[in-house]
């Protein structure tokens, strides 16, 4: 039985084009309300939100995110952060680290695992406020290219050293007058659910993983590949391309900038 919820979590897909429409304020306050009610680590909500409303950082952010201008326009655009800063700072108003010395513990400071935590966090509540904004009508896509640039988007937003730009969501009413999108497959569930241990595949498997993307975007229609086959084809437009580059050197120098000193300064 396919329920409501089931239903918009079944049919969602990423919108880039809004209507002409702003945020009401109502609205707004439901889908923060509803990202803030999502699950958290021990209820220690390791992210925080951050809505980008100056039209210039908007206008900069379309650049920054691997140049897609409809950031720009979109009504609502949310940066989600994994933040461990808050907490960090908090554990020093309770003075925690003179609690830690005065009892032979090391007080210290973040870490990767805290991270890859607030990562979670951050993410989670993320979706959250995705699905609450596709059941009152509102699109939705995800900017994982805020990973890009972090000391460019670290300087915009006034970042903490404990803090990452994890997702960059933008928000807007969904153009109904447009033509009903075809829904873009997933994997075969073969290669993505398994049961009590991982699964690795053969080449003879491995060669179909992405049969139904290629037919959903050439409709049975023959391709030729410049690069001479799909595998090659992404490699180049994902895994190679320079966005791909830039990402890993952006977060490489974020981890950097976490973790360059474990004693506290």
């Amino acid at each position: 039985m396919i329920n409501r919820t089931l239903e918009i979590m079944l049919n969602r897909h990423s919108v880039r084009k809004y209507a002409d429409q702003p945020i009401s304020s109502d609205d707004k306050h439901r889908l923060f309300n509803c990202a803030m009610r999502a699950p958290t680590a021990g209820n220690l909500m390791l992210y925080s939100m951050i809505e980008v409303s100056d039209q210039k950082l908007k206008d900069r952010l379309a650049v920054t995110c691997d140049n897609q201008p409809f950031i720009a326009k979109a009504p609502l655009v949310v940066l989600f952060l994994a933040d461990y800063q808050r907490m960090f700072d908090y554990y020093l108003a309770f003075e925690a680290d003179k609690w830690a010395e005065k009892n032979g513990m090391k007080f210290r400071s973040p870490e990767e695992g805290d991270l890859l935590l607030a990562v979670n966090d951050a993410l989670i509540a993320a979706q959250s406020m995705v699905t609450a904004a596709e059941s009152i009508g509102i699109g939705s896509c995800y900017i994982g290219d805020i990973m890009e640039n972090f000391e460019e988007h670290r300087d915009m937003f006034n970042l903490p050293r404990y803090v990452f730009p994890i997702t960059l969501l933008c928000f807007g009413h969904i153009l109904h007058s447009e033509k009903p999108r075809r829904q873009i497959p997933r994997l075969d569930e073969k290669f993505v659910h398994f049961e009590n241990t991982y699964k690795s595949f053969d080449d003879a498997d491995l060669v179909h993983l992405m049969d139904k993307t290629e037919e959903w975007q050439y409709q049975g229609r023959p391709h030729v590949y410049e690069e001479g086959n799909i595998g090659c084809n992404l490699y180049k437009r994902k895994y190679a391309a320079d966005y791909s580059i830039e990402m890993n050197r952006s977060v490489r120098a974020a981890l950097e900038n976490w973790k360059k000193d474990k004693n506290l300064q």
